[in-house]
């Protein structure tokens, strides 16, 4: 017996099963080389595996597409939230602010760094305490600190919680979608190998 190997990727599969039916529609069931209830399942299975690689592809691409704009947004929410510390620390500096401001931000009174805003998570706890931060320095009498603005901050990180929570979503959306597909390969493997063994 030769040595056989199962397909390896999704688009193999769904050719090699393409093939036979496409053998199965030319030829007469008395030529087919396999027989007509594995042709029968081929046709059954066929259509239910192509609908789930397409809609993985939509999936998929449309979580790239999307992707370069949650990136934009990532940058700016990171961009405007770290200009923010730095003008703070700033004012700070020049004793414009006394140093126990930065309590309102979460910050510790004698750090006059910048925090890491490098993962999503960075972004979203700093830019929270950032808001709230001048909401509640304001309240106690603080004049606002501009250029820029924390309604600009605020805008830019909301803009990116938003694009976050649906970046999340197609990220579900096509892990769902992969999921469906990784559900049927055994079916597809076990017709493919099916064919095979009927042809030999």
């Amino acid at each position: 017996m030769p040595y056989r190997r199962l397909p390896n990727t999704d688009s193999a599969r769904f050719r090699a099963l393409q093939v036979a039916l496409s053998k199965g529609d030319k030829n007469p069931p008395a030529e087919l080389a396999f027989s007509v209830a594995t042709l029968q399942k081929v046709r059954y299975f066929l259509p239910s595996f192509k609908q789930a690689l397409v809609y993985y592809n939509q999936t998929h691409t449309n979580q790239v597409e999307k992707s370069k704009e949650y990136a934009e947004n990532q940058r700016k929410a990171k961009l405007y939230i770290s200009h923010f510390i730095q003008v703070l620390n700033l004012a700070i500096a020049r004793n414009e602010l006394k140093p126990e401001v930065r309590k309102f931000y979460g910050l510790k009174v004698s750090d006059k760094k910048v925090p890491l805003l490098n993962t999503e998570t960075d972004i979203i706890t700093w830019g929270e305490n950032i808001i709230k931060g001048e909401a509640q320095r304001l309240l106690s009498g603080g004049s606002p600190i501009t250029n820029p603005t924390i309604a600009v901050v605020k805008v830019r990180y909301e803009d990116f919680t938003r694009a976050y929570r649906n970046q999340k979503q197609l990220q579900e959306i096509s892990a769902r979608a992969l999921g469906k597909i990784a559900d049927l390969r055994d079916e597809a493997d076990t017709l493919i190998l099916k064919i095979w063994n009927e042809v030999e």
